[in-house]
C-alpha cells in the first residue's frame, strides 16, 4: 500500500517579541488553508530593548531555528524594532537573516514598505500605538523611505498590556478622526494590537486602502512563498497579486 504524503502548501516562520500576544492568534486566524505558520520568540522589547545591531545575533539564532522546521519564508515581526536602526540597517538585518535561513526573509518594516509600493501609496495617514518618542522614531523611518505624512497621531498607550487589550473599535475611531482625503492610504502601526479586525470597515468608510502591521506581514509572506490567495476582509492589499 502506498500513502500520500501530508505537507502544507507553505511553512512561514515568524520571529516575534517575547511580549507580543497578537501575532500568533491573528496569523493563525487569517492565514489561508494549508499554509502553516510557525513562531519563535526572542527578547527585543521592554526590558530586552537594545540597538538593532546588538539584537541581530538573537534574530539570527531564531532564524536558524525556524530554518530547522523548513520554513519557506521567515519574517521578523516587530514594527518598532525593525524600523529602529533606519533603512540601511533594516536591509542588513534582512540580508543576514536570508543568509542564515536560506530562504526569502522579510521584516515588519519591509513588509509595510512593500505594501505601500504595491498600493502606489506615498502620502499616508499614520497612527501608532505608542507614546510620542516611539512614534517619532517610526516617523523618521517613514520619512527616510520617502513617505509624506498628511496626518499622524501617537495614541499614547502605556505598553504591551494596554496594546493588546485595546479594542478594535478604538483603532476604527482614531483612524476616522484623522480622515484626510489627500492620503493614498492609512497605516496603523503595531503587531500587538487589534487593528486587523477593522480593516474592511475602515476601507468602506474612508475609501482608501488601510494597512496594518500584521496584515502586511501576512500578505508579504504569502507572496514571497508563491501563495496568491486573497484573504477576504483584509482589504485592498490582499487583492494585490491574488489570483482572479
Amino acid at each position: 500500500m502506498s500513502y500520500q504524503q501530508v505537507s502544507p502548501r507553505a511553512r512561514i516562520g515568524f520571529i516575534i517579541p517575547s511580549s507580543n500576544r497578537m501575532v500568533e492568534p491573528q496569523v493563525q486566524r487569517w492565514m489561508p488553508a494549508g499554509v502553516s505558520p510557525h513562531f519563535t520568540r526572542i527578547g527585543m522589547t521592554n526590558r530586552h530593548k537594545a540597538p538593532l545591531d546588538q539584537l541581530l545575533p538573537r534574530m539570527l539564532e531564531a532564524t536558524s531555528l525556524l530554518a530547522d522546521s523548513k520554513c519557506d519564508v521567515i519574517v521578523l515581526q516587530c514594527t518598532g524594532t525593525s524600523m529602529s536602526g533606519g533603512v540601511d540597517m533594516e536591509k542588513h538585518v534582512i540580508a543576514e537573516m536570508q543568509r542564515v535561513g536560506g530562504c526569502p526573509t522579510a521584516s515588519a518594516a519591509s513588509s509595510l514598505t512593500a505594501a505601500f509600493e504595491a498600493l502606489d501609496a506615498r502620502r499616508l495617514v499614520f497612527l501608532s500605538e505608542t507614546k510620542q518618542p516611539g512614534h517619532d522614531k517610526k516617523i523618521a523611518y517613514l520619512k527616510e523611505c520617502g513617505y509624506e505624512l498628511v496626518a499622524d497621531k501617537a495614541v499614547g498607550l502605556s505598553g504591551s498590556d494596554e496594546y493588546c487589550t485595546t479594542p478594535a473599535q478604538r483603532w476604527f475611531d482614531e483612524a476616522v478622526a484623522l480622515r484626510n482625503d489627500n492620503a493614498d492610504a492609512y497605516f496603523i502601526s503595531c503587531a500587538n494590537i487589534h487593528s486587523i479586525d477593522v480593516i474592511q470597515r475602515l476601507e468602506d468608510k474612508l475609501q482608501r486602502p488601510v494597512v496594518t502591521t500584521n496584515q502586511a506581514a501576512i500578505w508579504r509572506s504569502l507572496r514571497l512563498a508563491g501563495i496568491d490567495d486573497d484573504v477576504p476582509s483584509l482589504g485592498a492589499l490582499m487583492r494585490i497579486g491574488a489570483k482572479t
